[in-house]
Formats: C-alpha cells, structure tokens, sequence
C-alpha cells in the first residue's frame, strides 16, 4: 500500500495530469502485487467506466451552460437581482451570492460560476466599496452552490459509482443545502456591510424592475423548466440535459441573438475539451477503482478508521472528514470517483440513505473545492482576475466557517436534504 502511494505522490510531484497517477497506480497495483490479475482488466475498467447512459447529461449540460455563459444569461440573471435587492445593506454582495445561486442552476459547475457572474459582479462590488479579498472570497464561495443546486455534475458522478441513488432524486436533494448556503451569505453581506459601513446604493424605480425582470424571464424558466420536469416526472436527468441545451440554443441564438451559430462550433470545442478532460478522470477513477477494491486496500481503510459496527452518524462525519481533506487537494470528480467505493457499502450498512449520502459527499467536494490550499475554484479566480494565490485566499476564513456549518447541519438533519423527496413521496 506505501509503495502504491509513493508512486501516486511522485507523480503528482514531478507534475502529471492527475489522470496518470490515477492509471499508473492501478498498474502498480495490478503488476506487482495482483499477479493473477491480467492487467489488461485495467483498460477494460477504463472502458467500462464511460459507457454507462447517465453520462450522456455531463457533456450536454456543460455545453448548455457554455452557451449561455457566452451570451447573455449571467448579465440578465445579474442585473434582475441586483434591480431587487442591490439596494439593501450589502446589497451587491446579497446580489451576488443569488446570482450565483442561479447560475449555478444552469451550469452545474463551480469554475463556470467563478467565470460568467464573478467577472461582472467583481467590479460592481469593488466599485460601491469591498476590498477585493472580500469580492474574491465571496465569488468562489457562493459558486460553491453551483454544485448543490440541479444540474450538479458532481452529483452525476456519485450516482455513477454509488448503488441506491438516482441522478433525479439527488438534484432534488441539493436545493435545500444549496438555499440554506445562500441564506447564511446573505445574512452575513448583511452584517459585513454594517460593519464596514458599505454605502447602499439607490433604490431602483419599478420601471427598471419590470424590465430586467421582463429580460431575465427566460433565463429563469431555465431551472424550473429543468428541475420541474425532474420532479414531476416528465423526463430523466439526462433528457433533461438534452432540453438545456436545446432551450439554450433558443434563447442564445434566436430570441436574444447574442450568439451566431457559427460561434456554435468553437463553443462546442471548448465544451468538448471540459468533456474530455472529465471523461478521462472518470476512466481512469474506474481503472483506480476496480484495482484497489480487488487488493483488498477499502476493507482496510475502512476496517481501520470506522470500526467493525460504526454508527450512522459517525460514518456521515468521518466521510465529510475524509472528503473535505480530499478536495482541499485534488479536483472533486477525482475524489468522488476513488473515495466514495470506499465509504459507500459502509455507510448504507450503517443505515446512511444513499442519496443523504451523496448530498454530504458533493457538499464537501464544494467546500473544498474552494478551500486552500489547492482548491480549484481558487486557482480559477487567480487566473480569471490575475490576482495572487494569497490575494484570492485571503478573504475567505469567514466563508469557509459558514460552510463547515452549514455542513455540520446538513450531516445533523437528514430532513434539510430529503424533505422535497419526502413531500413528494
């Protein structure tokens, strides 16, 4: 096992893409310690972890939220909170965490969240009087909701490797951590501008409102368009991510004629390079996957920390543990690909609802994907607003608390997650 992992960390070391240690530690494990094992299984088990249909939604929903991330959406999502509430204390900050909530309901993607409402909501914030930390941390932190609120890839890949939870019920699942996130940001932009004397800024007249409310209209049929046929029952999640893309090319193309469709194929380039780059990990998580399980290294680790008969609760708290140390590190999918084959059989046998389950695991996947030192929404803003590693971190202790919070809740109250699957059922 200290041999598997030294090669891993060697490799990350000297620079890899995290899909190489990924393969070649499989490879270690299968060469020298499997011998019975044909290692040819490990290009077999890459193979088989991209064929499964529910995969289908990851390439369609990036491409939906490319397309409206090069037009207009954020900016109309944007203005439309901002016209309502920008005039509140800490307005703008309350206009961002929204926005991003929002968004985060088109993309499914943190990174994209980061990119299509931070760019236009970082000057705002900076021009009525917030340090730049502060716009910085609030923007990668609120865009952390982006992978709790339907359509969350991370969602779509623990339904992938874990039994007992569907892609729709788990969508369903994440809206209520996903609002509770957004509340507590909201009432700490309250408290944060009194203290700070933040200057409000003027009231917007209803005429400005019903016409941003008036172009934001569609933009927002696009969640409850998608949640709502989820819910309903109308269509699966990966029909779903079909009609986002379809209702993002209308909206995109023909009613705001903010794109052409001969910028279509450079959109479905960028599109095709996130897809590929996903599928990769997730093949090579697959290949990661199978090999450890046939060495025997989860009933180890799982043996070792949780006990021979560990409680529900204690599981939820060791899983979060594991996969917030994880995503501090290294890219959420990865984690949730190598981590939750090892936690899940256990957490169902100590009585966990799989789709609880899933909602702690993608919770922590984002709050750690913007938690140093090497989550990924921070180098994300590093480079999109050209600031320094410690520029982007510095504002973001206040967050990072609220989120482990908001965690600690959403482990506590089964309910916070399952009560819409409750009240549906």
């Amino acid at each position: 096992m200290w041999i598997f992992i030294v090669v891993m960390v060697l490799l990350l070391i000297m620079g890899f893409p995290m899909m190489i240690p990924l393969i070649a530690g499989a490879l270690v494990l299968v060469i020298f310690f499997l011998p019975n094992i044909d290692p040819y299984i490990i290009i077999q088990q890459m193979r088989t972890g991209i064929v499964p249909y529910s995969l289908l939604a990851v390439p369609l929903f990036i491409f939906a939220a490319d397309i409206m991330a090069t037009g207009k959406t954020s900016k109309r999502l944007v203005d439309f909170v901002g016209a309502f509430v920008g005039h509140l204390r800490g307005g703008y900050a309350i206009t961002t965490a929204a926005a991003c909530t929002l968004f985060g309901s088109i993309s499914g993607s943190t990174q994209a969240t980061v990119v299509a409402v931070g760019t236009p909501m970082r000057q705002r914030l900076l021009k009525v009087g917030y340090k730049d930390s502060s716009a910085i941390a609030l923007i990668i932190n609120s865009s952390d909701i982006a992978l709790l609120i339907p359509p969350s890839i991370g969602m779509i890949i623990y339904a992938l490797v874990a039994d007992g939870a569907s892609v729709g019920d788990l969508f369903i699942a994440g809206i209520g951590p996903g609002i509770l996130i957004f509340l507590f940001f909201a009432t700490y932009a309250v408290i944060h501008a009194k203290i700070f004397n933040i200057p409000k800024i003027d009231k917007a007249p209803w005429s400005e409102r019903f016409q941003v409310g008036k172009k934001a209209l569609l933009p927002l049929g696009f969640p409850i368009v998608i949640v709502g046929g989820i819910y309903g029952g109308y269509f699966t999640p990966t029909e779903a991510a079909g009609i986002s893309v379809l209702y993002a090319l209308i909206l995109e193309v023909f009613v705001y004629r903010s794109i052409k469709i001969t910028n279509l194929p450079k959109i479905a380039l960028s599109s095709g390079l996130v897809t590929s780059a996903v599928f990769i990990l997730v093949a090579a998580g697959q290949a990661f996957s199978v090999a450890m399980n046939r060495a025997r290294i989860p009933h180890t680790l799982t043996d070792a920390v949780l006990g021979p008969d560990p409680s529900a609760l204690y599981v939820l708290f060791i899983v979060a543990i594991f996969f917030f140390i994880g995503c501090m590190f290294v890219d959420p999918i990865v984690v949730i690909l190598i981590l939750t084959p090892i936690f899940a059989p256990v957490a169902t046998a100590a009585g966990v609802d799989p789709v609880h389950l899933g909602v702690v695991i993608t919770f922590q996947a984002a709050l750690g994907s913007a938690t140093p030192p090497f989550g990924v929404d921070i180098f994300t803003a590093s480079a999109v607003f050209n600031k320094s590693y410690l520029d982007v971190i510095r504002g973001t202790p206040p967050y990072i608390v609220m989120l482990v919070i908001v965690a600690i809740l959403v482990i506590l109250f089964e309910d916070i997650s399952l009560f819409l699957l409750q009240w549906r059922g």
